[in-house]
């Protein structure tokens, strides 16, 4: 049981701070609302159900981002290797032969499906 309670007096902590601040805040914050404060967006714009201009948005740039994620991602998973290039042997040299493969058809995939070209 000892072992536990380092970890029930942080809980104890984190929870008395949570509360403290909700309190703190609802009492120092402002308590007179105005009729922008309480609009969805403070900006002054009002929303409106289209993207500007009336059409549809662009999907473009979450493909865009996706891409990049995913290559990023798949860069990251090559630093350790390249850390441990020696210790790893012939295994590591064969796994991540396939990775680099596996990378590689996924780039000429969305190369060729024009993905990568920005219009």
């Amino acid at each position: 049981m000892n072992v536990y309670v380092p970890i029930l007096v942080l809980g104890a902590i984190a929870l008395a701070f949570a509360v403290f601040s909700v309190v703190v805040a609802s009492i120092a914050g402002p308590s007179r609302y105005n009729r922008a404060k309480l609009e969805a967006y403070e900006c002054g714009i009002d929303p409106t159900p289209q993207a500007a201009g009336g059409g549809r948005f662009p999907v473009k740039y979450y493909l865009t981002a996706m891409l990049f994620i995913i290559f990023d991602i798949e860069i990251v998973f090559l630093y350790p290797w390249a850390v441990n290039f020696d210790a790893l042997g012939v295994f590591g040299l064969l796994a991540m032969g396939l990775f680099m493969v596996n990378v590689f058809v996924a780039y000429a995939y969305e190369w060729k499906r024009g993905g990568l070209a920005w219009e």
